[in-house]
């Protein structure tokens, strides 16, 4: 069976004949709007249309100002008392206009939009639409406020009355409108080819072809259609990435014990002489791994465990006893300032207790000359223990006796990463880590090519994080706190959904790393070093401050979500979020991963200004628990399939369109019908399966999870 799984039909298969189109061939769409495009990776017409809405704007009836409440999206009707002058802070050019209707005043900021300045005047009358900010309150008047809200006339507003319009997610120089525009153009130059999936299944299953579904996705007549397409794009999505995982569990389960261990005294020498013991579940995942290295196949095995529960000291007694049996072993991390954290942490516990092995880091940003001596070291032996990053699977390094691959958090070792290694000859064990919490009924459709191992208990010394969500008025409240642990010696992470203002013309009522660590410089004693981290800055600048703040040379650090792998700061004990309504529960408990990992005691505090009563529901089950397992099976019980969208996800199951929890009956049905054909038909040979032959190669190709890292 080749291992590259349905790569060999031939060609590149898409989902239409002409897919390649570029979009600049678009009615609409000229070369400044195409490399606006391309910013995004949109560059065909079949990258286009799979650019989906991330939510839908839907044209309420208009509520009165007395109504409104903090963080609730609507639609007002006001007339207008002033409209100021624009002013100009940095680089934006900000428009502040005031109104009221028969039950209160209103206040509304426009950034970058000076057109409005001649379009809005005192006396008339408009409908805005935005997200409501309530400032004061107790003995001080409540003032009511909007920031970039959406004007309309009424005539236009009631044109648009119970329909669902698409928002997209944006780059600068582009709008929705603008996305939205150039889908409707390629529907009508769309040319599809058959569905994969027979009329028969999608009628037994109530799921739309996947043509009406991209229809249905981009231009919904109501939130009925909307919800059939998501449900059908998110199916298509699983069904794929579950149909290779069997694929790869069918090549893993018949590989041979390529090199067999023996049980020696060096694991137990090391568990004996730590400062602290092992929990019950760090034993049980222990007595599998050993049972797997030392017996008849090749390990292909997941450690899942919560945040903090030793999930690494079980993998390096794995890697000792691979040294101790004269093999190599790999630590895989997905960042070098991991790679490097863990290097220093190893070096440390062979300088204490005296282990045998001998490791060396091979990371990109080394120089030329530091890789060719790890290079030689690794291909002559003397190095037993190689860590780095995906650096390590590249073609120039040439491993001596390689039997034991490490992954840590949010790489996935699928075919392509265990060909690249086969290539070389090799066959090693896997050992996958992932704190992603997953439900254990979920993780076996997931991980269905691996065993599993599931740490649930923490170490006795680790003390629970306190956690608190609180409004916007406990931010001074907050920043005092965080100048205070910094005066004590800690660090503090805060976290902001968005790079800049400038992200998305929709969203710039959202909290951004830009303008908040500005804000922060403010507020805080000016000894207080404060910086910036996100996922557009070059990898060297972001290794450069990651690196910065791991060495206590940054106190408090403003991030995107790029923080929430990749980083282990022990001193850090605060960790601040903004905006906490955007982010699903699972990704939140990732993010408070990164503090309660020292010995001092460390809180979380989530910010939200949205008050109604489910937002409240779902971010206090983080307020109770610090149980990731428990969290996620929450998560699962609170959101379910109702919601069209499921909050922005992240890690190693960051579908495009399709979402773990909220979508778990889809994913039973993707993996009950990926082993249904798989049964029927191994190798998807048959005619009337040679569409699905053609998808999942092109899936395959383009998969993050499946491709080479």
């Amino acid at each position: 069976m080749s291992p590259l799984l349905f790569y060999d039909v031939g060609k590149e298969y898409v989902m239409l004949e002409n897919a390649n189109l570029p979009v600049t061939d678009l009615k609409g769409v000229g070369a400044k709007t195409g490399a606006s495009f391309q910013k995004l990776e949109i560059e065909t017409l079949q990258d286009l249309l799979w650019h989906f809405p991330r939510d839908y704007m839907r044209f309420e009836e208009p509520v009165k100002v007395a109504d409104t409440r903090a963080g609730e999206e609507c639609a007002v009707r006001i007339r207008l008392k002033t409209v100021s002058e624009v002013r100009y802070v940095r680089n934006l050019k900000i428009l502040t206009v005031t109104g009221e209707d028969d039950t209160g005043q209103m206040e509304l900021t426009f950034f970058n939009q000076a057109f409005l300045k001649k379009v809005l005047f005192a006396g008339k009358t408009y409908i805005f639409r935005g997200i409501i900010e309530i400032r004061g309150g107790g003995n001080a008047p409540q003032l009511r406020k909007m920031k970039a809200p959406r004007m309309f006339h009424e005539e236009d507003y009631r044109a648009l009355a119970g329909q669902l319009q698409s928002i997209y997610p944006l780059t600068k120089g582009l709008t929705s409108k603008q996305i939205s525009k150039a889908a409707a153009a390629g529907l009508k130059t769309a040319s599809w080819l058959p569905d994969c999936f027979s009329e028969r299944f999608l009628q037994e299953s109530h799921l739309p072809s996947q043509e009406a579904a991209i229809r249905g996705i981009h231009f919904p007549q109501d939130e009925e259609e909307a919800q059939r397409a998501r449900r059908r794009l998110a199916f298509e999505e699983f069904f794929f990435f579950l149909l290779l995982l069997r694929k790869n569990k069918e090549l893993t389960e018949s590989e041979a014990n390529a090199f067999p261990m023996i049980e020696t005294a060096d694991p137990g020498r090391f568990i004996e002489g730590l400062p602290f013991r092992l929990t019950a579940g760090q034993k049980k995942a222990w007595k599998q791994i050993l049972s797997d290295l030392t017996g008849d196949r090749c390990m292909n095995r997941l450690i899942q465990g919560d945040v903090g529960s030793g999930k690494t000291v079980v993998a390096l007694l794995a890697l000792l006893l691979a040294a101790a049996n004269g093999y190599q072993g790999a630590l895989m991390a997905p960042t070098e300032v991991l790679a490097a954290q863990h290097f220093q942490t190893v070096s440390e516990y062979i300088r204490s207790y005296g282990l045998c092995l001998r490791p060396v880091l091979l990371v990109g940003s080394m120089t030329a000359a530091e890789k060719r001596k790890a290079y030689e070291q690794i291909a002559e032996g003397s190095a037993n223990l190689v860590i780095g990053t995906h650096a390590l699977i590249q073609e120039k390094v040439q491993y001596h006796k390689l039997a034991l691959v490490v992954t840590d958090e949010q790489h996935r070792f699928g075919v392509r990463q265990r060909q690249a290694l086969a290539g070389k000859g090799l066959q090693p064990h896997i050992l996958v880590m992932s704190a992603t919490p997953i439900p254990r009924t979920l993780a076996i459709v997931l991980y269905g090519d691996l065993q599993i191992t599931a740490i649930h208990d923490r170490p006795a010394e680790r003390l629970p994080i306190k956690n608190c969500v609180v409004g916007d008025a406990y931010h001074p409240t907050a920043y005092k706190f965080i100048a205070d642990q910094v005066s004590q010696g800690r660090q503090a992470y805060v976290i902001c959904p968005q790079v800049s203002a400038n992200e998305e013309a929709e969203d710039s009522e959202l909290e951004n790393v830009e303008e908040y660590c500005e804000k922060l410089r403010s507020v805080l004693p000016p000894s207080i070093r404060t910086e910036y981290l996100h996922g557009r800055m070059r990898p060297a600048d972001k290794n450069r401050i990651m690196d910065a703040f791991s060495r206590r040379d940054i106190d408090v650090l403003v991030s995107t979500t790029v923080i929430e792998v990749g980083i282990n700061v022990p001193n850090a004990t605060v960790m601040m979020v903004e905006n906490a309504e955007r982010f699903g529960l699972a990704q939140l408990h990732q993010l408070r991963g990164r503090v309660g990992r020292g010995e001092h005691q460390s809180y979380c505090i989530f910010f939200t200004s949205k008050e109604d009563e489910k937002t409240r529901k779902r971010l206090e089950i983080l307020e109770k628990s610090n149980d990731g397992f428990e969290i996620a099976q929450e998560d699962l019980r609170l959101r379910g399939p109702g919601e069209l969208f499921g909050v922005r996800q992240s890690g190693e199951f960051a579908f495009r369109i399709a979402d773990i929890y909220a979508d778990a009956d889809l994913l039973t049905l993707a993996g009950e019908e990926a082993d249904r054909l798989l049964k029927d038909d191994p190798r998807l040979t048959k005619p009337e399966h040679q569409r699905l032959r053609e998808e999942a190669a092109q899936y395959q190709k383009n998969s993050i999870s499946f491709r080479s890292i």
